[in-house]
């Protein structure tokens, strides 16, 4: 018996004392030298596997001994090698692009693998390939718009910028380009997006179980890489279309060292506008650059920038400028092998601005952010991984400022008072295999949000902006009864928040898991706005004595399946939301302009709920998806007394975000090398709105009559559209340097007069009220050459 004791204890002190060394390194494209991102790295024979980070960096610590290495990316050929483990190694790989294969199979099938196992869920990810096949209006490739096509996701409708998510308002999207935040996503007031898709790398939408790295917004992160640059040989993108064109030139500064890629993107209609005596102008331009410096194996340098600008002009009288600016030096580093490290330093800026000639002053607004970050990822083993950083955002606030810009105007300078606050955030999180079957994501964000001291802050009586009139029955701007004057180091307001995170992943078997999340957000910049979509002309307001920090806890759960060795693939999530102090508006309130912005703002709740479903086709002649998310998104606004009523009585109402049904199908079909068809259909519940509830007459006038007691109470027609579109791939093609295709495209195949709204007035003809609907686009037909040399 002693003997066996003896065994047993020294079989287990060798199992514990076996050797485990770390194998690292990076992926790149080998055409390009391009790090690429999510890449699959996988050792079949220890059913273990991890994918690279955002900078193509992977690591894994695995015990010693002889293995088969497997390298997968979809559209890649895979690398199969064998390596001798006994001390910890370095090992880079560059992978092949694979046009249609049975290796493609493969590499979706290693990936489905990870995937499924993956705490991680609520995540969609797009390739700047698959946005640029989806149809869209006036064919220029979009990433918001092919976002929508995805389940939890809406927009309020044609011509309609931003986007929603889950249930939540445009604001509580946190959108980062190269980890700097994009304040406006839209050109053209959401015709098309500020992003221009030969330039993107990566394509990341987290909706639920968000990872502590990321907070500020409730709703989801954004996340978009740009290029680095080809780092071989130069390489010019471009493509000519109906309204806009597109150029990307890169290239090495010092081969397979260092890169550039600088992309520019203009529209020009509006050039065609004087042949038609029409003196209006609609139009938009950006510039996108990257440069990126090897120094050695262990550091590199990155800079990325973005400048973006729309001009919206009716003659010289009045002209609408906006646009956003963001600049991003970056520093990765290696400490070691397990340890991998990104510090940034960030400046965003978004500015709006009015030019109103025929009264004779100028308008300028914006926000301002400066953001120092410092984030590590620590590979610890091959069960646990740490992530853990910090990071400062000091925001400047211009509400808005009139400028006099004609002597004879009659018009006062005026400045509406800025703010500024700084926004302090700390997080650890792990990911802790426990076993075969059960993976954890879990971790802690603290965030701080300190409100600094301004040139002035009103003073209200018994800290009372809005006030309830009891006799009219209504809510009111309270007056101010003084001032106060601060210094810039003064604290106004400070607000603190622990933001838990909780992911996790049960696998059934190889093909099958269950996946469930938890996770806290906090956000303190709200987005003024009483509209369904963003406008320029909304301020962003930051949280203070009077505004609170809107709070989030979102739950969800989810059954993911990988069908045929990753043919297909199976994705449905439910999910729960409740948000605290999610600002309301009082009937009538002005939000343009307003110097006293509290005095128009109520704090209530929300809530959204629902079910997702995504079923894809992953490879093959054709591929697409189908999604549908069944759901509801409200609002409550309670009285703060026994006395008040609350907006719409203090009973729940439909947010202006609220879309009970959405239908979306994406298919592409590649019918030889030369032709590829694509088609989308989408089919959304109708957008809340208020009809009239009467009418009265005044001096022969028939005025429509609106219950205020009555919020979002009814619904505009359901919005349902078809697109279709063709890629001829000319056959000449082969063995040559210049590259073409042309893209024709139908969008809004049918003709469907979708309505963006609908307005009641009074015919002048019969004298009767009428409704009249408002359409952006019937069918519009688009071509699009796109070249690469």
């Amino acid at each position: 018996m002693k003997k066996i004791y003896f065994l047993f204890l020294l079989l287990s002190l060798s199992a514990f004392s076996q050797e485990k060394y770390t194998v690292s390194g990076t992926v790149y494209d080998n055409s390009s030298n391009e790090t690429l991102i999510g890449v699959s790295v996988y050792f079949p024979e220890l059913n273990a596997g991890t994918t690279t980070n955002e900078y193509g960096f992977y690591s894994l610590t695995i015990p010693e001994g002889t293995y088969k290495i497997q390298i997968s990316y979809l559209g890649f050929s895979t690398i199969i090698e064998t390596i001798n483990l006994s001390e910890k190694l370095t090992k880079n790989f560059n992978l092949k692009e694979e046009t249609e294969s049975l290796g493609e199979i493969i590499i979706e099938a290693d990936i489905e693998k990870i995937n499924i196992r993956s705490p991680q869920m609520s995540v969609n990810k797009l390739t700047s390939a698959s946005i640029k096949q989806i149809p869209v209006v006036l064919g220029e490739a979009d990433v918001i718009k092919s976002l929508i096509l995805l389940p939890g996701v809406t927009s309020a409708g044609e011509g309609a910028s931003g986007f929603n998510v889950r249930g939540g308002a445009a604001d509580q999207n946190l959108i980062l380009l190269d980890e700097a935040i994009v304040f406006n996503s839209s050109h053209l007031f959401g015709f098309f997006s500020v992003f221009n898709p030969d330039v993107i790398k990566d394509v990341k939408l987290y909706k639920g179980g968000i990872p502590a790295r990321f907070g500020g917004r409730l709703s989801s992160v954004l996340d978009i890489y740009q290029k680095e640059g080809n780092s071989k040989e130069f390489n010019v993108t471009g493509g000519i279309g109906l309204v806009s064109s597109r150029l990307l030139v890169e290239g090495p500064i010092e081969k397979e060292k260092s890169s550039f890629v600088v992309a520019g993107r203009a529209s020009y209609a509006h050039l065609f506008l004087p042949l038609f005596d029409n003196d209006n102008k609609a139009y938009f331009y950006d510039l996108n650059g990257k440069f990126n410096y090897r120094i050695d194996e262990q550091n590199n340098i990155f800079l990325s920038t973005y400048f973006g600008k729309d001009v919206f002009g009716v003659s010289d009288n009045f002209v609408n400028e906006y646009g956003n600016t963001v600049v991003n030096l970056r520093w990765n580093h290696l400490f070691s092998d397990k340890i991998f490290s990104n510090l940034s330093l960030i400046y965003s800026d978004y500015f709006y601005g009015l030019i109103l000639d025929f009264v004779g002053f100028e308008w300028d607004s914006g926000i301002t952010n400066y953001n120092l970050k410092y984030d590590f990822k620590h590979y610890l083993n091959d069960k646990f991984k740490l992530s853990y950083g910090v990071n400062n955002i000091y925001n400047r606030f211009n509400p808005g400022e009139i400028i006099p810009n004609r002597a004879d105007s009659g018009i006062q300078s005026e400045k509406l008072i800025d703010k500024y606050a700084n926004e302090f955030a700390a997080y650890l999180e792990a990911e802790h295999k426990v076993n075969d079957k059960l993976t954890l994501q879990y971790g802690m964000r603290f965030s701080n949000f300190t409100r600094l001291g301004q040139d002035e802050l009103n003073v209200y009586e018994n800290d009372q902006p809005v006030l309830y009139n009891e006799e009219l029955k209504k809510y009111e701007s309270a007056e101010a009864i003084g001032t106060e004057s601060f210094q810039r180091s003064d604290v106004l307001a400070t607000f603190s928040n622990f933001e838990p995170r909780l992911s996790l992943s049960y696998v059934l078997d190889d093909d099958t898991s269950i996946k469930a999340s938890y996770n806290r957000m906090a956000q303190y910049l709200h987005l003024l706005t009483n509209t369904a979509s963003p406008t320029p002309l909304d301020v962003w307001a930051p949280s203070g004595r009077f505004i609170k920090p809107q709070l989030l806890d979102q739950f969800a759960v989810g059954y993911f399946k990988s069908i045929k060795n990753g043919d297909y693939s199976l994705e449905t999530e439910a999910f729960y939301k409740d948000i605290q102090n999610r600002i309301d508006y009082i009937n009538g309130a002005n939000l343009v302009a307003n110097n006293e912005i509290e005095t128009v703002i109520l704090n209530g709740q929300a809530r959204a709920y629902g079910l997702e479903v995504l079923f894809k086709k992953n490879t093959g002649s054709f591929k697409g998806w189908f999604a549908y998310t069944l759901s509801r998104s409200e609002q409550q606004t309670l009285g703060r007394t026994a006395n008040e009523p609350g907006i719409n009585q203090g009973e729940w109402y439909s947010s202006p975000f609220d879309k009970t049904h959405d239908i979306s199908l994406n298919g592409s079909y590649e019918v030889s090398e030369k032709w590829t068809f694509n088609a989308n259909f989408l089919l959304q519940t109708g957008q809340p709105t208020n009809y009239p509830v009467g009418q009265y007459e005044v001096q022969g006038l028939n005025v429509p009559i609106f219950d205020d007691n009555r919020r979002n109470a009814d619904r505009l027609p359901a919005f349902h559209r078809l697109d279709i579109s063709a890629t001829l791939t000319p056959e000449k093609n082969k063995n040559r340097k210049w590259q073409g295709e042309w893209i024709f495209g139908l969008y809004n195949l049918y003709g469907r007069q979708n309505a963006a709204s609908i307005n009641f007035r009074q015919n002048r003809e019969t004298l009767r009220n009428e409704a009249v609907q408002t359409s952006i686009f019937g069918l519009v037909p688009s071509v699009t050459y796109n070249f690469e040399f």
